[in-house]
């Protein structure tokens, strides 16, 4: 029999309200004996069937995947994959001019603890939970069979899965490798623009697909301005700006590597262009020597806070980086500025520009505030998905 896990009193609120996650510290006993990564039934304290979910060891304890039964119907996985793909085609996502998007986003297609991202013909699948790494030969038939174009699939969990799992199966060595076809010269498309994907050594899934609408903005804006693209990265902002006829592009990373990926992409895009150049550098040491070189700024760091304990922190990084900016850029200057950290929220990033700004005495207007995009939809039972929070302010 599949365990059962009997919450503590009025602990089933949350869930009577769709919320997907189910805390350790809601949690009254278990009959039976889970495993890390199967199925459970949820109860209530008077034994109400509230779900089923995946089991995890940690503060999260169960992810739900279906309310209010007692065993996913027949058919689950593919279903909730057609159902993602149908989104995507219905608002007019997928295109001659785009075959770059994410698939699935967690608890926003109800596949809490999954993320795929589609680079053209390959899926990028991304677990993280246990629950879902056991599924993931599954899930990778489940997306050949719905998503035409696709006839590779990647798994890349080693950096996502959670430390604590104890992950059981006979082939948890293969934590990144291809679960169906193999490697392909993949060119990914994004609003017409052509983007060179590292799946197998790039970051996160390989791109960035969840600034593609910022990133358009930002073309609409740079037109005759000095763009300075820190934490640039494989360069999606800097290619939008040569685009929209930029008069010159700076792209910063640490990374070698990934400057070495701006560069090729700047070349696919515009071979013959002289208005681009990389550099290898820390963010904070460049814009200390940059001088007032620049009118347009993006600033879209890595995470500063992964988890809660590091949000203190976080927002004093956030704050000193905002205010080299403000430092630096030319009256009349735009800023586009981005925290992708979900311990993060919007008020907490927009209080850390502010001080930002009140430190620069600058005018300072916001312009936009900025999101992810559709094919990162936010489950409005789960607000803690809305991870991406950014603004676009006028300096003066």
């Amino acid at each position: 029999m599949m365990p059962i896990i009997y919450l503590k009193p009025r602990k089933e609120d949350s869930l009577l309200r769709f919320h997907p996650w189910v805390f350790s510290g809601a949690i009254a006993y278990i009959n039976g004996t889970p495993e890390e990564g199967g199925l459970v039934l949820v109860r209530s304290a008077k034994g109400d069937s509230l779900g089923i979910g995946h089991y995890q060891i940690g503060s999260i304890a169960v992810r739900i995947l279906e309310f209010f039964t007692e065993e996913l119907p027949a058919g689950f996985w593919h279903d909730r994959i057609r159902a993602a793909y149908a989104m995507r085609e219905a608002i007019g996502l997928i295109s001659n001019d785009n075959n770059t998007y994410r698939l699935v986003h967690g608890e926003g297609d109800f596949l809490p603890g999954l993320v795929v991202d589609i680079y053209d013909d390959t899926a990028v699948l991304q677990a993280h939970s246990v629950g879902m790494h056991y599924m993931r030969h599954e899930l990778a038939q489940a997306i050949v069979d719905v998503v035409p174009a696709v006839k590779n699939v990647y798994y890349k969990s080693e950096g996502t899965l959670p430390y604590k799992a104890q992950l059981k199966d006979a082939s948890t060595d293969m934590l990144n490798g291809y679960l169906i076809g193999a490697e392909s010269a993949c060119l990914a498309k994004e609003n017409g623009l052509i983007f060179g994907i590292d799946w197998l050594r790039g970051q996160k899934t390989g791109f960035f697909v969840d600034q593609r609408e910022n990133r358009m903005l930002l073309q609409r804006y740079a037109r005759g301005k000095n763009v300075l693209n820190m934490f640039c990265y494989t360069g999606g902002f800097s290619v939008y700006a040569l685009r929209g006829g930029a008069n010159l592009v700076h792209s910063v990373d640490s990374s070698a590597i990934a400057v070495d990926l701006v560069n090729q992409n700047v070349l696919r895009n515009f071979p013959d262009t002289r208005r681009h150049e990389a550099f290898v550098e820390d963010a904070f040491r460049y814009l200390e020597k940059a001088g007032d070189a620049y009118d347009l700024i993006i600033l879209d760091p890595p995470a500063f806070a992964k988890h809660r304990g590091a949000v203190r922190n976080a927002l004093q990084g956030y704050k000193r980086l905002n205010a080299k900016a403000f430092e630096k850029i030319r009256p009349g200057g735009i800023l586009f500025t981005f925290s992708c950290s979900q311990a993060v929220d919007k008020d907490m990033f927009r209080l850390a520009v502010f001080s930002a700004a009140a430190m620069s005495k600058r005018k300072v207007r916001i312009l936009h505030q900025l999101t992810q995009p559709q094919d990162h939809p936010v489950n409005i039972y789960h607000p803690e998905g809305e991870y991406l929070k950014g603004l676009v302010l006028w300096v003066e």
